[in-house]
């Protein structure tokens, strides 16, 4: 639809674009100016009236008129010019207003003279007055334009009523319909949307790499879902079509076995991969160098150190360092946590992966499971793997505790400890703050140092952090950080958490940290403390420990917010499709467009 000349500005203001997106400004209310034929006290009423008399003062003008067949004063506050000169003696015409009694009179409260009356009139909280938006809609929001543009003609017909009402019909049973109608438009148009964007390119390579004597390899079997992802990515790698798939692991399901299997597919191609931290990037090279055929030559960059000599190199590894290095071309780009990147380095990665008409085949992997609804709805630009099944059973209590769970918690630490298990307490903040009810990490750290052995300390800004970490995983009894430890890290004896405030983050981001205990099959045991025990959400996350029913609560509870954490930068805000109650509309409109 394109609106002529004298309406541009109008739907540029409205930031309207199609008929859809027209049909989605809903009204917020209705003006029913059905003539009351008796006065309904306390509601707002549509009456002709003719003046009898007038009395005027500063502060307000008493109008008698005739209404019902009886007399009413109509009073209007801080009257204008135009109400003196409107409502003059002998003047009759139809007034909405606020009817109540008063002393056995009828009362009409700052009333106003209307002339459609009969009607039912839609009103819009928009940019632009309800008189405009109801000619615009008048103009161009019809079923044939909707139909037009694809919805289906019932849906469409629901939507047009929604916007223009009937008077002597109870419009209030049609909102359940119109509400069904606005969801599927809505979505309708997102994925319509997303699809266009789709683009195949072809790749680089197309790779044909064994993976089967790396896996018969290994020490340990995997998981059918490490299988399945496994061969997810084998059939991508061997089209002449650059892949573009997203490998969802939970906390410890083994995701960079999947990585190396990858590996084997690309060689004798190069492969590179880039992490958030260089805490993981270190321990994805270890990894490497243990499981992996000697005659792959893995190669670490490290920030600081001179340029690495990459020609020769099968499996690149490093943070966001290698995007400032010159990087041989790598038919298989992966990503490790992309979301925790930023925009400019998330451009960086996909240049990485190549800006022409070919591309490489790029993986990205994640341990932040997004709801079924999300992979459902992006389905048709990515594909998804799913690792949910994890190489140890998790072996995790919860407990949601206060100042008087605090003993129990203590005794809790010193018998895992003295049985060469670790610790690690999570605190909000590294320094004192007024705005904060609970204690920094600098308040907390004299009590856990004068009490134990073994005491570590280290938060994001500390440039030891890697090495701290390191020295606490060999040697250390009890680690106080910030959420440092959230992604990735591997601490083979720890068996006990607790973070401190809890309920100040999120619940992806408690999942994760919550993951880093029980990574060996040890039993763990995770202390969430809080100045609000009771709270409904943190009790719901106690009860399970799987990253996806998770990713569920937390959408449920942040009402959509950044949920996909940054995989995919979307950029949607649904007026009326809801990620957390609607998948079967998802379901109908992805059938109803084939995709």
């Amino acid at each position: 639809m394109t609106p002529p000349p004298k309406d541009k500005g109008y739907f540029k203001k409205l930031r309207v674009s199609s008929c859809i997106e027209l049909a989605l400004l809903a009204p917020c209310g209705y003006d029913d100016l059905s003539i009351s034929r008796f006065a309904k006290i306390n509601e707002l009423n549509t009456v002709q009236i003719t003046v009898k008399n007038v009395q005027k003062t500063p502060k307000f003008l008493k109008v008698t008129a005739a209404a019902w067949n009886a007399d009413a004063e109509l009073i209007i506050f801080n009257p204008k010019n135009f109400h003196y000169l409107s409502f003059s003696v002998g003047g009759s015409f139809f007034v909405r207003a606020l009817v109540q009694k008063s002393f056995g009179k009828l009362q009409l409260i700052q009333p106003k003279i209307v002339h459609e009356v009969g009607k039912i009139m839609s009103v819009y909280k928009t940019e632009l007055a309800s008189k405009t938006v109801r000619r615009l809609m008048s103009e161009y929001l019809n079923v044939k334009n909707l139909t037009d543009e694809g919805l289906p003609a019932e849906l469409a017909e629901n939507i047009v009523a929604l916007h223009n009402p009937i008077a002597g019909q109870s419009y209030e049973k049609s909102l359940k319909k119109a509400l069904y109608a606005l969801k599927f438009a809505e979505i309708y148009l997102f994925l319509k949307n997303l699809n266009a964007k789709k683009r195949s390119f072809k790749a680089y390579e197309t790779l044909y790499g064994d993976e089967s004597k790396f896996v018969k390899s290994l020490p340990f079997t995997l998981t059918n879902d490490q299988k399945k992802a496994i061969a997810d990515i084998k059939n991508d790698l061997s089209s002449s079509l650059a892949a573009r798939r997203v490998i969802m692991g939970d906390v410890g399901s083994g995701k960079t076995v999947v990585i190396l299997a990858a590996v084997m597919m690309a060689y004798p191609k190069k492969a590179v991969l880039m992490t958030p931290t260089t805490i993981l990037a270190m321990q994805i090279y270890n990894e490497a160098k243990r499981l992996l055929p000697s005659f792959v030559r893995v190669v670490l960059i490290e920030s600081g150190e001179k340029q690495a000599d990459l020609d020769e190199a099968d499996f690149i590894i490093g943070t966001h360092v290698l995007l400032y290095r010159s990087i041989p071309q790598c038919p298989l780009v992966m990503i490790d946590e992309q979301h925790r990147f930023g925009t400019a380095q998330r451009d960086f990665i996909h240049k990485m992966a190549g800006d022409g008409e070919t591309r490489a085949h790029f993986l990205q992997f994640s341990a932040t499971p997004i709801p079924r609804t999300m992979s459902l709805m992006h389905s048709s630009l990515v594909n998804y793997s799913f690792i949910k099944q994890t190489p140890f059973e998790k072996n995790i209590d919860t407990f949601i505790i206060d100042k008087s769970g605090f003993k129990q918690m203590l005794s809790r630490v010193e018998y895992e400890i003295n049985r060469g298990n670790q610790a690690a307490v999570i605190y909000p903040l590294v320094e004192e703050s007024e705005a904060l009810a609970y204690q920094s990490m600098d308040e907390g750290r004299a009590f856990w140092e004068n009490r134990y052995k073994g005491v570590f300390v280290t938060h994001g800004k500390d440039k030891n952090k890697e090495r701290i970490l390191e020295e606490f995983n060999k040697n250390g009894s009890i680690l106080l950080a910030t959420t440092v430890v959230e992604v990735g890290i591997s601490l083979s004896k720890l068996s006990v958490i607790v973070i401190v405030g809890a309920e100040r983050l999120g619940l992806a981001t408690l999942h994760q940290l919550r993951g880093r205990v029980s990574r060996t099959g040890l039993k763990g045991y995770c202390y969430l403390y809080t100045n609000h025990p009771n709270s409904e959400r943190l009790n719901e996350f106690s009860k399970t420990t799987n990253g996806f029913d998770i990713a569920e609560l937390d959408l449920k509870y942040r009402q959509s917010g950044d949920i996909l954490g940054g995989i995919m930068q979307h950029g949607a805000q649904f007026r009326w499709f809801s990620y957390s109650e609607d998948e079967d509309i998802l379901i109908k409109v992805k059938r109803w467009i084939k995709i």
